[in-house]
């Protein structure tokens, strides 16, 4: 019964998503109209002059362009208890997000956000899954839900209310929607049965594995592609503790089911019959992997799908952040997602624009295909031509709504005015690849200014398989290459002198993988243990170049 009701509730938002895309500008209009009319008595609204305005422009001109350092002052009386500041409601619960800096963010969420921007589009994003995979969902043990992470005794602001990443929060008991919680929240290893310590992630992670494997996967939902990518290392890596505990019938050293000495010796035939153990070969029916799919994870996702199987499909997850959604897949597109027009007000700007208070502004019906913008989105939660971050890229147009996928963070890097960004330089490590014929498993980069010389980038890059100093050099002059026909401001610094040419160095298969493991293992929450271009802290990029092996 359950099960039903899920997917009729996603299929009912998808198709009232659909429904509001002949009627853009009206309901963008609607959502501002709401926000300001629900928020005018609040503290920032009196202040703007809500009750005052009437459109988009006017609120454009009332309310400058902001983002979280703007707004931390304001939050942060939030957290402590001070009521009618941001929104007229109060926040039940405060997402975390790991900002620029590595700080922490305090999100407020707040019910009218939840019930008019979050779950329209948070029901929608399954319907693809439900659709076209329904057996995914007939059993509680189908999924394995990477990102799901309970807390029975979750952190706090000053005031009392929990601040927390989205996959700990129990919505349904927030926010009184039970069909809220997500495919593979019901498995026997959603809330683990022995104990653990609440920040050793790693340990979590076993032991849901470990459980997984007596059970006929079906899906594996990570949205971060860095958990996924790992799932396969960390089967090899655990492998024989696995093995062992299934047929001691234990789970991290505590008694749990009976004995299973026959798939134990399964288990250790396909070990000893394949040269890296696979979830393919532990789990041959699994269908579906649900996370995103751009950036950096479209360099090493066309591959990692075959650990997981040849027939595997792999979904999109939504293009959002902690703080709104913008984008969400409503068919089985591989990358992109329809704007969530119903959920906020958005803007956009040119993403080789600076944003600033007063930046010109572009809005959905402008956009144009093959072009990346930065977001900015206002909505009924207390975000108020908010700057996320993130940038987007426009990949066609459909039914009249622009279709987006997320291309990267915001973030430049400029040592002599070539302005990089971390799309045009995914794009140019893409097109290096195709030109050459090589492979990678993941790549990152730094500017290098060695001493009385000109600045340079040095990428690390993990190989799928050995490249010959040939290939290596043919690589980096293609990426070069790569990287002028991306960025023009690169090209210019390049051909004045005042950047050098590019250096490449050459990492082993997994040297990712142990990097991401080893973060992990500090006590970092693996859904924000992410793919990270730009290395230019001189200690994160040493611990990913000489990491050595672990045996953890």
């Amino acid at each position: 019964m359950r099960v039903t009701e899920f997917r009729e509730r996603v299929f009912a938002e998808r198709e009232r998503l659909r429904q509001a895309f002949p009627d853009v500008a009206g309901h963008q209009r609607r959502v501002l109209a709401d926000l300001l009319a629900y928020n005018a008595g609040t503290e920032f609204g009196r202040a703007h002059g809500f009750d005052r305005i009437r459109s988009l422009d006017d609120f454009t001109s009332a309310v400058p362009v902001l983002d979280y350092a703007a707004l931390s002052p304001y939050i942060e009386r939030m957290a402590a208890g001070e009521d009618n500041v941001l929104t007229a409601d109060r926040p039940a619960v405060y997402f975390t997000s790991s900002g620029s800096t590595g700080g922490h963010k305090k999100i407020p969420v707040t019910p009218r956000f939840m019930a008019t921007t979050f779950f329209p589009f948070f029901y929608a994003a399954w319907a693809p899954l439900a659709e076209h995979f329904p057996d995914v969902l007939a059993r509680p043990d189908a999924v394995l839900n990477l990102k799901h992470d309970p807390v029975a005794a979750p952190p706090t602001t000053r005031s009392g209310q929990p601040h927390v990443g989205a996959s700990q929060v129990d919505f349904g008991a927030a926010f009184g929607e039970p069909l809220s919680a997500e495919p593979g929240t019901w498995a026997p290893w959603a809330t683990l049965p022995v104990p653990v310590a609440a920040d050793d992630h790693l340990e979590k992670a076993y032991l849901r594995l470990r459980m997984a494997v007596q059970s006929d996967l079906r899906c594996v939902i990570g949205i971060n592609p860095a958990m996924v990518a790992a799932v396969p290392y960390q089967l090899s890596l655990w492998w024989p503790r696995i093995v062992k505990e299934v047929r001691d019938g234990t789970l991290g050293g505590h008694p749990y089911a009976a004995p299973d000495p026959e798939r134990a010796a399964e288990l250790e035939r396909l070990a000893e019959r394949a040269d890296r153990l696979r979830p393919a070969h532990v789990w041959p029916n699994l269908r579906v992997i649900f996370c995103w799919t751009t950036g950096l994870a479209s360099l090493y996702l066309p591959r990692l799908r075959e650990e997981f199987g040849i027939g595997v499909t792999v979904l999109p997850a939504p293009v959002a952040a902690s703080e709104g959604p913008v984008g969400v897949a409503l068919d089985r597109h591989g990358s992109a997602g329809s704007l969530v027009v119903t959920a906020s007000a958005y803007e956009f700007v040119d993403a080789d624009t600076d944003l600033g208070p007063d930046v010109t502004t572009l809005r959905p019906h402008e956009l144009e295909v093959g072009r990346d913008y930065h977001v900015l989105f206002s909505h009924v939660g207390g975000l108020y031509r908010y700057a996320v971050g993130d940038v987007v890229r426009v990949e066609d147009h459909l039914d009249g709504v622009p279709r987006l996928e997320y291309a990267g963070r915001a973030t430049r890097s400029d040592a002599a005015g070539e302005r990089l960004r971390e799309a045009q330089v995914i794009r140019a490590l893409a097109a290096a690849v195709r030109s050459t014929g090589l492979e990678l498993h993941n790549a990152s980069c730094r500017v290098d200014t060695p001493l009385g010389e000109t600045p340079r980038y040095a990428f690390a890059v993990a190989p799928r398989s050995p490249w010959s100093p040939a290939e290596t050099s043919r690589f980096t002059d293609a990426l070069d290459a790569a990287l002028a026909a991306e960025a023009p401001r690169y090209r210019e610094v390049r051909q004045a002198g005042r950047l050098g040419s590019p250096t490449l160095l050459r990492l082993d298969a997994d040297a990712f993988l142990r990097d991401w493991q080893r973060t992990v293992g500090t006590g970092v929450r693996p859904t924000q243990v992410k793919d990270r271009l730009f290395r230019q802290d001189p200690a994160l990029w040493r611990r990913l170049t000489t990491l050595e092996e672990t045996d953890r």
